[in-house]
Parts: structure tokens; sequence; C-alpha cells
């Protein structure tokens, strides 16, 4: 016998289900309502389930796919068809996607360590978002704890939040730092205790975290400094990755050859930015300019010299 508590949690692994359903189907290409549900009746018949539904439903299930995903469906009324709408925040909806589509593969639980390999490292910080933007919103300075790398002992921070910034699947809060009225990124992962205080901020309308960080690599700010042109050599395997996945958004081919790929940036060389060059080892020959060749053989110097 099938009990209530049962038969509701069958309902809802059912609804979620659909919902996801209806998500992958419009990804692929919009749709009419018919052809969502005869998608939908193909999966009841593979997976066990129920998924077709009245257009009463199917509505309800938009609503529910707008505020649990934040993925908005809408309808073509020329085309007939219905469409995610992806314009409005191209970068952020393509995330939420990609985050859809790790929530999905995760839910499969049954056999979950047998076929994904997670990484080992600590928390992110992440469980500090939505209070740091709360935070934003409303501007609210926050407190909290943090420790730096270089520094053994951890110091008490009053900072005016102002944005949030993704680098290296890191998460930073860039905050004017009361300590000393400087605009500052602080690691979240090395963030605790943190507290939203009652003390609000007045709104700095000089600062927008993307051209802030408009030519920069990384998390470090341009600090006053000046982008520069840098030309780049890399070896063509590396040169393949490169092209699918560039450094910065002004990075244009100026040499694509069976002997070296060849780029442009303008952007300022940072600390990141540095570092991120050497990881590249013999891959990478900087043509330009000649203080960052200087730099790079001095690095290069001092490592050989630790062997």
């Amino acid at each position: 016998m099938v009990t209530l508590e049962i038969f509701q949690e069958m309902s809802i692994r059912e609804s979620i289900s659909r919902c996801n359903l209806i998500i992958k189907k419009l990804r692929n290409k919009p749709a009419t309502f018919s052809e969502i549900n005869d998608y939908l009746s193909l999966e009841s018949e593979l997976q066990g389930y129920n998924f077709v539904i009245s257009k009463r439903t199917f509505q309800r299930d938009l609503q529910d796919i707008r505020s649990i995903y934040n993925i908005d469906i809408q309808y073509d009324y020329s085309q007939k068809v219905y469409f995610i709408e992806m314009e409005q925040q191209p970068v952020v909806s393509e995330r939420i996607l990609e985050a859809f589509d790790i929530f999905n593969a995760l839910n499969i639980s049954d056999r979950l360590s047998e076929f994904i390999n997670f990484e080992n490292r600590k928390p992110l910080g992440t469980e500090n978002i939505l209070g740091i933007l709360h935070s934003i919103k409303k501007r609210f300075q926050i407190k909290f704890t943090y420790h730096k790398y270089c520094d053994e002992e951890t110091s008490e921070r009053v900072v005016e939040p102002l944005a949030l910034k993704e680098f290296k699947n890191r998460w930073y809060v860039i905050a004017n730092d009361l300590k000393d009225y400087t605009i500052k990124s602080f690691a979240l992962d090395r963030l605790t205790a943190l507290e939203i205080t009652n003390k609000k901020f007045i709104e700095n309308n000089s600062f927008n975290v993307n051209e802030h960080f408009k030519h920069c690599f990384g998390i470090i700010g341009p600090n006053e400094n000046k982008p520069q042109e840098i030309v780049l050599s890399f070896h063509p395997i590396q040169g393949k990755y490169i092209k699918s996945l560039p450094l910065h958004y002004s990075q244009q081919i100026i040499l694509d050859s069976e002997n070296e790929l060849r780029i442009k940036l303008k952007l300022v060389i940072t600390f990141d930015f540095f570092m991120e060059l050497l990881s590249f080892g013999e891959y990478l020959k900087v043509i330009k300019p000649s203080s960052l060749i200087n730099d790079i053989k001095t690095s290069l110097i001092n490592s050989l010299k630790q062997y």
C-alpha cells in the first residue's frame, strides 16, 4: 500500500524530473507545446513515470522553473514555440544552465561515487554568497575575520561590499576596506565569522566591477596602472587550448600556423597574469613588451637557482 507520504515524495520527484526534461528539450531548440508533450511521453515510457501534462500544468511548471532555476522560458507568438530567454544576461544564463547540468548529474545518487571523481579541495565559502549579495544590494557594511596566505595571524575587517567576482573557481568579494579606504578583493574561502551589520553606507556610483577589471587578468585590480599591448607566442599544441579558452576578452590572433600561435592582448600586467604566463613554461615565448620579457627571464633564472 502506498502511503500519502510516499505518494507526495513520488509526486515531487516526478515534478522535478519533468521540469528538468522541459529545460533539456528547449536547450536544444525552441519547441511547440505539442512537441514538448511528445518528448515527455517518450521519456515517460523510458523512465516509468507519467510526465505527460495539461497546458495548465505546463504553465505552472514554467513558473517553477523560473523560481527554482531562474531560467526564463517564454513564448514566441509568431513562431508558436517556447524558448529559453538568454539575451538579457547571456553570461549569467549560461552559468545557470551549467549549474543545471551539474545539479541534474548529481541528482543521480545511486551510482554517484563510481562515475564521478570530485576534486579534493576545501570548501569555497559559497555559503556566504547570499548574505554578501544582500549586503551589496541593501548597502550594509559587513564584518568578518580574514586570513591572508602571507600572514600567520587573522585580522578583523569591516568593509563596504561592492561586488562579487569569480576567478579560477574561487569567489571574491570586492569591497572598500574601511581600514584604509581602498578597494580590495577578499577570497570567500578565507573569510569566516561573517556578520551583516545594520550600518549602511553610501552607494559608490563611480565603481563598476566590469569596468574596474576590464583590462585585468584575475582578481588583482589595475591600481591606477595603464593597460599595455602584450604579444605572446605559443607552441601550436598549447595554442589550441588558448584559442578554445582565451586568456582575456581582448585576445586577438596575429598568426596561426603549424609552428606557432601568436596573439595580442591589451591589459594591465598584474601578479595574477605574470604567474599565469609562468605556468606555460617552455610552451610560451613573450614577444613584447620588453619589461615583461626581462621579468620573465629573471624569474626563470631564479627558479633554476633552486636546483
